[in-house]
């Protein structure tokens, strides 16, 4: 919100050069345009060369210096618990300033498997988890398909806050989030890796078709210190809105199971 300063400086910059009296005068009647007198200006406005207000500082650094400090702090977290607190202090994204808390992930970060998703919800925003309103529990269901659950998968999403009304992230959100989720992934050190939804994958796994062309497909997702396998898949909201796709990823699922059985 603009402050009284910047205020005043707008209305003298837009030509307003006048102080408007407590009672309303009626410009229209022939009295008030004969009677009236030009009112005295204010010591506001009587500078000639009035100094500029000076302009707030946006409290979020601009995306490309964001960007750049998250490519610089992420890979210092030498643990998951350091990881989170890296993004509890983090101030480059602006969806922390909105959001309730901070939804880091879910699960045993011993797991084999990782899922990951795009950005929180309102009940994941609530309850500082990933994956626990409708979508979430469709996505338990996917996981006991495979004879999965919480306690043998780590979950979370690329971006930790939750964007006002559930709107899509930004890709300037995206990328200011990347470098720390990335990090994640190498902590976690899954065998298996899974993108759920297009904006996942595309994101993670650098991808540029969108998930109907790349899903059930395995992927290399190099960390730099080997090569985890990578599949893409529908994301649960997705299939909840279009169930149909259901029996698509149940084959996804079913290549997951082999290869974590494969080892």
């Amino acid at each position: 919100m603009p402050s009284a300063r910047e205020l005043l400086a707008f209305y003298l910059e837009a030509g307003v050069d006048c102080a408007l009296s407590e009672t309303p005068v009626n410009r229209l009647s022939e009295e008030a345009a004969v009677d009236e007198k030009p009112a005295a200006r204010p010591a506001l406005f009587r500078t000639a060369n009035p100094t500029p207000a000076p302009v707030l500082a946006d409290p979020a650094p601009a995306p490309d210096a964001a960007i750049t400090s998250a490519r610089e702090i992420a890979p210092r977290a030498a643990s998951l618990q350091e990881l989170r607190a890296l993004l509890e202090r983090f101030d480059g994204c602006a969806l922390k300033s909105t959001a309730t808390r901070l939804v880091f992930a879910d699960g045993n970060p011993e797991a084999k498997i990782m899922f990951v998703g795009e950005a929180p919800g309102r009940d994941e925003d609530l309850e500082g988890l990933p994956f626990v309103g409708r979508s979430g529990k469709l996505l338990d269901l996917m996981m006991a398909s495979i004879g999965l659950d919480r306690s043998k998968a780590y979950i979370a999403n690329i971006i930790p806050w939750r964007p006002p009304g559930n709107r899509d992230p930004s890709p300037q959100e995206t990328q200011i989030c990347l470098p720390f989720i990335r990090r994640q992934i190498e902590l976690v050190n899954p065998d298996v890796l899974v993108c759920l939804g297009k904006p996942s994958s595309q994101a993670v796994l650098d991808l540029k078709d969108g998930i109907m062309k790349t899903r059930g497909k395995w992927f290399d997702y190099d960390t730099g210190t080997r090569k985890i396998k990578a599949m893409a898949t529908f994301h649960p909201a997705y299939l909840l809105r279009q169930p149909i796709y259901k029996r698509l990823t149940w084959q996804d699922l079913r290549a997951v199971q082999k290869a974590l059985a494969a080892g």
